[in-house]
């Protein structure tokens, strides 16, 4: 298992008393610290350099709690974002949190385990609804682990609940707190998938694709339910046969029928985002395909692009295996039905779509 270098540990104001504050304390204890004051918010421009040696535990005082940040405008799959922290040690050159963080360093909320019994009662008093939640959307949900032991008390906190499902969303192999756990039910272990140039050129300091699905297989094995995100394709010469490999290493070590759903998404970004990108990776090719502007605000690849990328990796992925719960990340109706040959219309049928699949799971 990967561990990340860590140089210094700040400690804010009000995290010291913190449970989780304390047991990374102990998990590296010739670390220095110091004590800070909270950051104050600074132009995202300023952001530099993201800092992911530096560890930084914040009392939160905001929602642990929140809806993805989607868009009415594309069909949203309704998933429900724990923060637990924001930035991770791995240093994906398109990751969209280098235009949208306000200060660096790896930001670890400290007091998140006391603030479960508020998320419990957002659970209970809508026991008829189907929470999807996730903590992999401003940082790794595994990568730091072995520090912080968020296994340790989210995998009985979700296990317990009746409605709900936990996806821990990773491009680790760091799965030793997973695996060490003795709960499964309502836990999901999924992994961000691309192919092997993609995550040799762009996803620096991740897993390789193999270690990746080598670590899903031993979870698998081990009795937890799995998913794969596709997202982003990028477009570049030679894509098809990349994303054929990494569906073949799929079909090599994963069994398909405990696979609860598969995304595809395309690179799209923020216009900001493309500055500091390329302030960062100098000399970066990913924006060389053709991109317009879409109905968010945001750079997506040519629509016909987008539609033959879905296509054929949704075509080889079926010809594996045809119900592995297959769905598009922010997408629109004539592109659903344009690629997959379907659509759910809009985001109310496609979170019934995928609530189905959790209530299927719950079932077995």
């Amino acid at each position: 298992m990967k561990q990340f270098k860590i140089r210094r540990i700040l400690m804010e104001k009000g995290a010291e008393n913190d449970s989780l504050a304390k047991k990374i304390l102990k998990e590296l204890p010739n670390i220095p610290i110091e004590n800070v004051e909270p950051d104050e918010l600074a132009p995202r421009e300023d952001i530099e350099e993201m800092d992911k040696q530096s560890l930084r535990m914040i009392h939160f005082n905001g929602e642990f709690l929140k809806p993805c940040p989607g868009t009415r405008k594309y069909i949203c799959c309704g998933y429900q974002i724990l923060n637990i922290g924001i930035n991770c040690p791995m240093d994906c050159s398109y990751c969209f949190l280098q235009s949208y963080i306000n200060q660096p360093s790896l930001r670890i909320f400290s007091n998140l385990e006391y603030h479960l019994k508020v998320i419990d009662d957002i659970i209970d008093t809508s026991p008829d609804r189907i929470f999807r939640i996730g903590t992999g959307e401003f940082t790794d949900s595994l990568s730091l682990d072995y520090l912080t032991g968020w296994t340790d008390f989210l995998l009985p906190f979700f296990s317990g609940r009746k409605n709900c499902i936990l996806e821990l969303k990773t491009k680790t192999s760091c799965i030793k707190g997973l695996i060490k756990s003795s709960y499964r039910k309502n836990i999901v272990v999924a992994w961000s998938l691309n192919t092997p140039r993609i995550i040799a050129n762009e996803e620096h300091k991740t897993a390789s694709l193999k270690r990746r699905i080598l670590a899903a297989q031993e979870c698998q094995k081990a009795g937890f339910v799995l998913g794969f995100h596709f997202d982003p394709l990028i477009n570049y010469p030679g894509w098809e046969d990349g994303y054929e490999e990494a569906v073949q290493v799929l079909e090599k070590y994963i069994d398909p029928e405990s696979i609860i759903w598969v995304s595809l998404g395309s690179f799209r970004y923020m216009p900001n985002l493309k500055r500091a990108i390329k302030r960062r990776f100098p000399g970066i090719d990913i924006f060389d395909g053709e991109f317009v502007t879409g109905l968010d605000g945001k750079f997506r690849y040519f629509k016909p692009i987008r539609v033959e990328m879905y296509a054929k990796v949704s075509e080889r992925l079926k010809k594996w295996y045809d119900d592995l719960g297959l769905y598009l990340c922010m997408e629109s109706d004539d592109v659903w039905k344009k690629s997959l040959g379907w659509s759910p219309k809009n985001s109310a049928n496609l979170c019934s779509y995928l609530d189905n699949r959790v209530r299927k799971l719950m079932a077995e």
